[in-house]
């Protein structure tokens, strides 16, 4: 299922996960991928990479910790995008852009949405 990309791109609450720290994460996941179209340069793009690392990382500690049956195939795509994202340089191209936007909102609403209520 593909979702809908908001204009501004900015969290809102159709986002939450109900754990405040992967929300807050997200916030500023949604805040770096901005920064990007804002500006476009390398210090930007590694800031965000940064984030998502240790976003993932701190997902992947709670998700372990919780036993979370999905583990395997939800570290997989954090791999995945992490590997894309190592592939990028600046300035980053429009259809790039979109693609992280796109790759946010559909990850935390289609994959990061399966573990509510698991993680508690």
């Amino acid at each position: 299922m593909v979702f809908e990309i908001p204009d501004p791109f900015k969290w809102n609450e159709s986002f939450r996960t109900f754990y405040e720290q992967i929300d807050e994460e997200h916030k500023g996941l949604f805040d770096g991928i901005f920064a990007c179209c804002e500006k476009n340069d390398a210090a930007t793009l590694q800031a965000l990479v940064a984030k998502v690392k240790e976003h993932f990382e701190n997902e992947e500690k709670l998700m372990t910790e919780k036993k979370y049956s999905d583990l395997d195939a939800h570290k997989a795509i954090h791999a995945k995008f992490i590997g894309d994202l190592n592939g990028l340089s600046a300035p980053l191209k429009d259809d790039k852009i979109i693609y992280a936007k796109e790759w946010l909102v559909n990850h935390i609403k289609g994959t990061d949405f399966k573990y509510k209520d698991q993680l508690d």
